[in-house]
């Protein structure tokens, strides 16, 4: 017999009888290129880089401005390598960005802390995209590691650019801070395209417009919100972590802001509870739906049923075939069972009427 494996099963499977710290890419988009952007500012200068290859980053570790370097394409596992020795992260850090179904977490490494984030996003087909990011702050830089170009930062790119807000005057705390906020208001939009797909659902069946798909649907609903939840519960974990951590990486000033990241997450999560409670309250009213088309049409089978019975069994006692029976020599025998069968139907018709069954 031959087992088939999906794609995460055959994800995990290469971490298996690993060394660990071993750098090994789990995604499928090992064709993608590598891309590699810097902003490198201060309060009266920015400058924007794009690079081909990791060496032409290096040497903004020991400047004095804030710089923030992403890099897209997870599957360069070689290029990541030689960032990391040069930023000095430890192996498990660098196996864990290319693991790309790692659990979000946070790690402290005494000069620099490793974050990892799921963004979540609609794409085109209308299906819930999760991508992971992963983020290392140090000292007066943030790096970023995404598998794919295309991400939810353009708005921070419009700040660093324009100098909006207080990013160009604070240290990378807040860079990263900012960043983590990016994520999070995009959970925003996934929740209230969630929720509007589950009130239109809702109006859908309590209006009795149950269609052969609708199970499907709520079933869909509701594994997109166990794959919301998974993403989002831990990071509500992380940045409680990050307002307890007594790290000299993160001022006290900045974690004002990140106590507003955690207000965030715990309304993103009380939507989700909320919407967890509405599905399940959808497939009851589903259930319910069905089950009151099977008693209406059970209703009107048995008001047919109990209109005939009586008609068929005059039909059957005067079916029998016996010489001797009453009424059979009368001239008008026929026509009298006929207007005593049709006055019993109309006059049960009227009964069932009167009552409101029909």
């Amino acid at each position: 017999m031959i087992l088939k494996t999906n794609s995460k099963q055959k994800a995990a499977s290469k971490q298996l009888g690993q060394v660990p710290g071993s750098v090994i890419y789990t995604g499928n988009k090992a064709k993608d290129d590598l891309r590699i952007e810097a902003f490198d500012y201060d309060k009266n200068n920015c400058s924007e880089l794009k690079f081909n290859s990791v060496e032409e980053s290096f040497k903004f570790k020991s400047t004095n401005s804030i710089t923030w370097i992403n890099l897209n394409g997870l599957n360069h596992v070689a290029e990541i390598e030689k960032l990391g020795v040069h930023y000095e992260l430890h192996p498990l850090v660098l196996e864990d960005i290319v693991n790309i179904s790692q659990r979000p977490k946070i790690d402290d490494y005494d000069t620099y802390l490793f974050l990892v984030l799921k963004m979540l996003y609609y794409n085109k087909a209308g299906e819930i995209a999760s991508e992971q990011v992963s983020f290392v702050l140090g000292e007066n830089y943030v790096l970023s590691f995404q598998e794919a170009e295309g991400d939810v930062f353009d708005v921070v790119r419009e700040r660093i650019r324009k100098a909006k807000g207080r990013v160009r005057h604070m240290r990378s705390d807040y860079l990263l801070y900012i960043l983590i906020d990016a994520v999070v208001d995009y959970y925003f939009n996934v929740i209230e395209t969630l929720g509007a797909k589950i009130e239109d659902l809702e109006s859908q069946i309590f209006d009795g417009k149950v269609e052969d798909d609708t199970s499907r649907q709520i079933q869909n609903l509701k594994r997109e919100i166990l794959r919301v939840r998974r993403a989002i519960l831990p990071v509500r974990e992380m940045v409680s972590r990050i307002e307890k951590n007594d790290t000299s990486l993160i001022s006290k000033k900045t974690v004002t802001y990140y106590n507003d990241v955690y207000d965030h997450l715990v309304q993103v999560l009380e939507h989700i509870e909320i919407y967890r409670e509405m599905i399940w309250s959808l497939m009851d009213m589903y259930m319910t739906t069905i089950s009151n088309k099977m008693n209406e049409v059970m209703k009107v089978l048995t008001i047919m049923a109990s209109i005939f019975i009586p008609l068929t069994f005059i039909a059957g006692v005067y079916g029998m075939n016996f010489q001797h029976m009453p009424e059979l020599q009368s001239p008008y025998g026929y026509y009298v069972v006929w207007v005593v069968m049709i006055a019993l139907f109309l006059a049960m018709l009227y009964y069932f009427k009167r009552k409101k069954w029909i």
